[in-house]
C-alpha cells in the first residue's frame, strides 16, 4: 500500500516563497511518476504539476509555471514543489500524488496524501 505525507505548507505574503516536500512509502518510488495538486475552497481539485520517475520530464499548469519548480530525490524517497512569487490566487490545499500514467488528470492518480495548506496573504 503506498502512503502519502505531504509537509512545509504554512502562511506566506505574496511575493513569498515556500518548498512543499511530500514522502512516499509502500513501493519502488524510483517506479512511480508524482504528481502535486491543489484545491482552494468552493473548487475544483486542479493539476499543478508533475515530474515522471526517470525525472526526464516535467509539466506545469500555465499559471505556475516560471514560479514552481517540482523535483525528485529517490535516494530520499521524496519529491518537492518549490514554490516562488506566490499569490493570493495559489492559496489551497495542496495534495502530491502518484499514479498509473504521466498526467494531467486527478483520475489517473490512484494515491493521495492528505494534502498540506498553504495560505498566501496579499
Amino acid at each position: 500500500q503506498v502512503q502519502l505525507v505531504e509537509s512545509g505548507g504554512g502562511l506566506v505574503q505574496t511575493g513569498g516563497s515556500l518548498r512543499l516536500s511530500c514522502v512516499f512509502s509502500g513501493r519502488d518510488f524510483s517506479m512511480h511518476d508524482m504528481g502535486w495538486f491543489r484545491q482552494a475552497p468552493g473548487s475544483l481539485r486542479e493539476f499543478v504539476s508533475n515530474i515522471r520517475w526517470k525525472e526526464t520530464e516535467t509539466d506545469y499548469t500555465d499559471s505556475v509555471k516560471g514560479r514552481f519548480t517540482i523535483s525528485r530525490d529517490n535516494a530520499k524517497i521524496t519529491v518537492y514543489l518549490q514554490m516562488n512569487s506566490l499569490k493570493p490566487e495559489d492559496t489551497a490545499v495542496y495534495y502530491c500524488a502518484t499514479g498509473r500514467t504521466f498526467s494531467s488528470s486527478a483520475v489517473n492518480y490512484d494515491y493521495w496524501g492528505h494534502g498540506t495548506q498553504v495560505t498566501v496573504s496579499s
